[in-house]
């Protein structure tokens, strides 16, 4: 029995040995459902493969499509989607289901014919989500090859012939030599039928990715030039990877974890199928694991950590007419978002609406997006979210929202001070676990909340955000938001606010003298930037102290995003960003973030939490302890770059750019050469090098282009990093799209070196 066959026998016993994988592959009638008025029937049905669902209309004829298994994130019972909350009324909760695309794909939302069909989808979707995840490197690709066969073998055969093979080393972004494939194909061609059956495709496969910088590499440590004993792998780590500690029981450990050959394994030797599958195994790649989890101190006051933020979270596009929904906040969330924005209103009924104020934003309902942070605050992470009330309502519907609020979330909401923490400053993330704070105005400060000594209510500024722009509707041109007259605070809402009470600021001397550990200032990007500009180190001293939120600009109306490092350079925890816009900014913020856990906090350098130190971002050099380092980056390879040009014929002409984001003095790029015509297995060996001043606030972003000679490059991949997460060594750097969504099997293999001096 060949591979292939092999492997759709395996997949047909799957079927056969789950009920519910049994349903899927016969397949269903379901409602894919896009409004209220927008209820179509398709037949979706579970391919033999297990890992594409494929489905057409009735109406269609032979027009079809498919998605993959892996694309899908989570699967939602019920009525847990706008689309479905809307037709509650119509088709019970049982019966109905939503699949949730990794990226920002929209969903898709499906009523089954009986609540025993949507449990047999929802029950084998989850199986084969599972499956897939817990698939090793090798699994990974197999199936990825597979994949490749099936577009390839155009007439379903089982079988290529050479112009099917030429054909699909195009589809797969390599531009061959003819004569060289041919050579390769007739190889291959075991049974000399001039076709390639599953098996001798997975053979041709394999001689074409010969990975020959890596079987350099293995060749120059090997002793016997067939494996790796025991002492070479020793050789290997330490001069190789450059690693120094607990360097033999590591060897050991990689040996029994990759090694896929028994024999090899007895002899405590590694082959090189195991040196690639450790290689391009997460401890292979340029994230040091350890940071990937949760390993910093979590223990110190908030105001001491940056924190994962949104920009008026409730927008799925631009800050004009795009839709607001609930859905925004579940993705903001689930992403490690730690502060989201709420945009509340006066709405019918005396029910708040949220929406983006004087534009053509639609609106939803205050207490839905209440229920939905409720609901999802703490599925990716334990930390506090803190709720930015932009409060632009009446007294009475202010009391409204207060309701809400302390119904919905109940003991999630924290309404007082932390005992033995009233007045010692602001408690830290692991003391707020599982909370929800309220930023926003608050009547008086802690002291007269806990002396009980409050006014009922305060004419005050309700709002922070009074830069904001709005749409003349008759010119449809953005002009500046009128600030709005002074409008009463309702008790009842203030109270929900603790630690995180909202203030204008004056001045970093005026603070430095009269602000409150609690208290927290609101800046547009352009005047934190000119703080930054006029006064940085005292920026940074305030941030020790207290928190500071950075919003856009409210002309951004393309709800495009600011360069949120210059933010960080100053300390500011809270830097907002639009997450639904994909971005060189969003892959900065999703870079900081992917460490620590990916728990939406990370812990500021020591020079920028302590009071005694002077930090100036413009002038790294006066830093105590000051110590630059050297990086050096030989980019080496990259593998199976995706096609970024769908005309036919296209390949893509590869180029890599690694960019440095820190400090003014620190920011940088440089790029290698561009390969023709070969994004399958393209070779640069080319070395970039840097200095860089603060390593601490650093981030490195690789990214991967395109080369055009008449226009701009086009975007193929990327993957940015904190500085201080990069591991030393031959490295593959698994790439990530425009959306920060991963695309296996694409990568680069790099060497990468570290040394300290100027």
């Amino acid at each position: 029995m060949t591979e292939q066959e092999l492997a759709t026998h395996q997949s047909f016993l799957r079927i056969q040995m789950d009920a519910n994988l049994q349903s899927m592959h016969v397949g269903a009638v379901m409602r894919k459902v896009k409004s209220r008025t927008w209820k179509k029937q398709r037949y979706f049905r579970l391919q033999d493969d297990c890992a594409t669902i494929w489905y057409k209309s009735k109406k269609a004829g032979n027009a079809h499509s498919t998605f993959s298994i892996s694309d899908v994130e989570a699967i939602r019972e019920g009525h847990q989607s706008e689309v479905l909350l809307s037709i509650a009324g119509e088709f019970p909760a049982d019966r109905c289901f939503t699949l949730v695309f990794r990226g920002r794909r929209n969903n898709l939302d499906l009523v089954a014919e009986s609540a025993e069909e949507a449990q047999s989808w929802v029950k084998g979707m989850r199986k084969l989500i599972e499956s897939l995840e817990n698939m090793d490197e090798q699994e990974k690709l197999d199936q990825w090859i597979s994949d490749w066969f099936k577009k390839a073998d155009k007439n379903g055969d089982g079988r290529m012939n050479f112009k099917e093979v030429r054909d699909l080393l195009k589809m797969m972004n390599m531009d061959m030599n003819e004569d060289h494939a041919h050579r390769l194909f007739t190889k291959a061609d075991k049974s000399q039928s001039g076709t390639l059956e599953d098996d001798e495709f997975v053979l041709f496969y394999k001689m074409l990715t010969q990975r020959e910088e890596v079987n350099k590499i293995f060749q120059e440590y090997s002793s016997d030039g067939q494996t790796l004993s025991l002492r070479d792998l020793e050789e290997f780590l330490r001069e190789g990877q450059l690693e120094q500690e607990r360097v033999q029981e590591h060897a050991m450990e990689l040996i029994e974890r990759y090694e896929p050959s028994d024999t090899a394994k007895t002899r405590q030797a590694m082959t090189i199928d195991g040196f690639l599958m450790y290689l391009l195994s997460s401890e292979g790649s340029v994230f040091k694991p350890a940071m990937q989890q949760l390993y910093q101190d979590m223990s110190q006051p908030l105001c001491h950590y940056f924190i994962s933020s949104s920009h008026n979270t409730y927008l799925m596009g631009d800050q004009f007419r795009g839709s607001s929904s609930v859905e925004a906040y579940i993705r903001a969330l689930k992403r490690g978002c730690r502060c989201v924005e709420v945009d509340s209103w006066d709405g019918p009924n005396g029910e708040p609406v949220v929406y983006h104020g004087h534009t053509f934003t639609s609106k939803i309902l205050f207490r839905d997006v209440i229920t939905v942070i409720g609901n999802y605050a703490f599925k990716t992470s334990q930390y506090p979210v803190i709720l930015s009330i932009e409060n632009h309502c009446s007294v009475e519907q202010q009391r409204t929202m207060a309701l809400h609020l302390t119904r919905i979330l109940g003991d999630k909401l924290l309404r007082n001070t932390l005992e033995g923490k009233a007045y010692s400053g602001l408690p830290s993330p692991e003391d707020l676990k599982g909370k929800i704070l309220l930023k926003g105005k608050k009547i008086g400060g802690l002291e007269e909340s806990l002396s009980g000594v409050v006014e009922d209510s305060l004419a005050a500024e309700v709002s922070d955000e009074d830069d904001a722009a709005e749409i003349d509707e008759e010119n449809d041109i953005v002009r500046r938001r009128p600030k709005k007259s002074k409008q009463r605070l309702s008790k009842e809402l203030s109270d929900c606010v603790v630690y995180c009470k909202s203030v204008r600021f004056n001045s970093f001397k005026h603070s430095s003298v009269h602000s409150k550990f609690y208290e927290i200032s609101s800046f547009t990007e352009s005047k934190a930037k000119k703080h930054i500009k006029d006064a940085g180190a005292e920026f940074v001293h305030h941030n020790a102290r207290q928190l500071t939120r950075v919003y856009p600009n409210g002309i951004r109306t393309d709800s495009s995003n600011f360069n949120p490092q210059e933010m960080w350079n100053a300390g500011c925890q809270i830097v907002a960003l639009n997450v639904q816009t994909a971005s060189t900014e969003m892959d900065l913020n999703d870079g900081l973030f992917s460490q620590n856990g990916r728990c939406g906090y990370v812990l500021k350098p020591a020079f920028m939490r302590s009071m005694e130190k002077q930090f100036d971002p413009d002038h790294p050099e006066t830093q105590d302890g000051y110590r630059p380092v050297k990086l050096a980056v030989e980019v080496i390879s990259g593998q199976q770059l995706p096609k970024v040009n769908l005309k036919e014929g296209s390949i893509v002409d590869p180029l890599v750019r690694l960019e440095i984001h820190g400090v003014l003095k620190d920011q940088a790029k440089q790029e290698t050469r561009y390969i023709d015509n070969n994004g399958f297995n393209p070779v640069w060996r080319e070395t970039l090098k840097f200095t860089i001043h603060v390593p601490e606030l650093a981030l490195v972003r690789f990214v991967v282009e395109d080369h055009d000679k008449t226009s701009k490059n086009d975007f193929i991949g990327q993957y940015t990093l904190p500085f201080s997460c990069i591991q030393q060594g031959y490295r593959h750097i698994h790439l990530l799209s425009k959306d920060g969504t991963s695309i296996p099997p694409s990568s680069l293999f790099v060497h990468i070196r570290i040394k300290e001096g100027t």
